[in-house]
């Protein structure tokens, strides 16, 4: 039997005969009489108390344990008073991804499992509980898959770690009864360039070029806002995407440079004689980061830096409804979630702009500062023009030198 029991009524005492005898102790009488001792996995010592007559209780729960360790299904019994939350946001600070991904991944969990699981002790985590999750997100207006996907993937890493910290014997998530949400059934449906331009028309003229730049280098939104006057190379016609709400790498954590077209550099000329760009100090990396100038391309009104929250609202879904991509706003001036017409659609039509012009895979990857080209045949695969005729043009060809040589097939046409 894994550790032992201590009896806190009575100890062993030698007798003047040297005999061993038991003597009752101060304690005799009052509290929980039986301690159940065992060394835990980490190396610190654990224990339960049991009341006086539950002796053979507490050889039970002592041989469980020692089964559970046998079997690799041990799990702390502090587990039980650790909270989802509570682990969710230690495990969070302990992460060494960039600040951005841990901002976001903290947002998603707060936003929609925080009110589902919260409040539930991590050990006592079961299949069931993450069916009801994965329920209350697809009854969740404005939840994709996609996005419930990585919510799923976030909840998963969680409970792999507290599997791994010994506070759960299994994860709930990898259960055959637990259905990973799928990927979207629908593929990415890029933007024409009349909607590309319709929406640049209802933008108010200072934010007219963010589309250049979006769907003319592929930026993200972050990367825009945060352009900076000496990332723009016109002389060596590249863009260096970096800048977000901090100063910071682009997502993955690396600088990249981006091919400027001609047209997007006239684009930013003509912004920039309109709108000079004005210099901005934000900290770097995290909000106690130090201090970093820069001055940025594109500025809000009032002179400050364009807030993603402010902008989203009052420009750029105005600005769909007007180029008919969305609804107007309601009676009380809301428009209808709009994710799959977010400023990332501009991402989207440039893959598909380099895609159908016959760019490979690997140059718009990287253009668009994806990690792996895999990523991006994932996602834009069905983008890609049809290479059947092309194909059978360039075995043609080949044949036809053969024939005309006469060391091939004579009938190659």
């Amino acid at each position: 039997m894994a550790g032992h029991i201590q009896d806190r009524w009575y100890r062993a005492q030698r007798g003047a005969d040297g005999k061993t005898v038991r003597v009752k102790t101060d304690r005799y009488g009052t509290g929980l009489r039986y301690r159940a001792r065992y060394v835990g996995t980490d190396g610190t010592e654990k224990s339960k108390s049991f009341p006086d007559g539950k002796k053979r209780l507490a050889e039970k729960w002592l041989s469980a344990i020692e089964t559970d360790m046998t079997r690799g299904q041990y799990t702390d019994p502090k587990s039980v008073r650790i909270t989802f939350r509570q682990y969710a946001e230690k495990w969070l600070d302990s992460m060494t991804s960039s600040p951005m991904t841990r901002r976001e991944l903290g947002r998603r969990l707060r936003l929609h499992v925080y009110p589902v699981l919260g409040s539930r002790p991590i050990g006592t985590f079961r299949p069931e509980h993450i069916r009801e999750l994965l329920a209350a997100l697809e009854a969740k207006p404005g939840v994709s898959a996609a996005y419930t996907r990585n919510i799923f993937a976030d909840v998963q890493s969680v409970l792999s770690a507290a599997v791994d910290d010994s506070l759960l014997s299994r994860n709930p998530c990898s259960a055959r009864t637990v259905r990973r949400p799928k990927p979207d059934a629908h593929p990415v449906v890029p933007w024409v360039p009349a909607q590309v331009f319709a929406v640049r028309a209802a933008l108010p003229e200072r934010y007219r070029a963010l589309v250049d730049v979006g769907a003319g280098c592929g930026l993200r939104q972050g990367e825009v806002f945060g352009l900076a006057e000496d990332a723009i190379d016109v002389d060596g016609r590249m863009l260096h995407g970096e800048g977000h709400p901090v100063f910071a790498l682009p997502k993955g954590g690396k600088k990249r440079a981006v091919p400027l077209p001609s047209s997007v550099a006239e684009a930013l000329r003509a912004h920039m004689d309109a709108f000079k760009p004005a210099e901005i100090t934000l900290p770097w990396d995290v909000p106690e980061g130090p201090k970093v100038s820069a001055r940025l391309v594109f500025t809000a009104e009032q002179g400050g830096m364009v807030w993603r929250s402010n902008f989203n609202g009052k420009e750029w879904k105005p600005a769909l409804a007007a180029a008919g991509l969305i609804s107007e706003a309601d009676d009380d001036g809301k428009y209808e979630s709009a994710r799959e017409h977010g400023m990332h659609a501009l991402r989207h039509f440039y893959a598909s702009a380099l895609l159908d012009a016959g760019e490979n895979i690997k140059a718009v990857s990287e253009y668009m500062g994806h990690a792996d080209p895999a990523l991006t045949l994932r996602v834009y695969a069905h983008l890609m023009p049809d290479s059947r005729e092309r194909a059978r043009r360039a075995i043609d060809s080949v044949f036809q030198r053969l024939s005309q040589g006469d060391h091939g097939p004579q009938t190659a046409q």
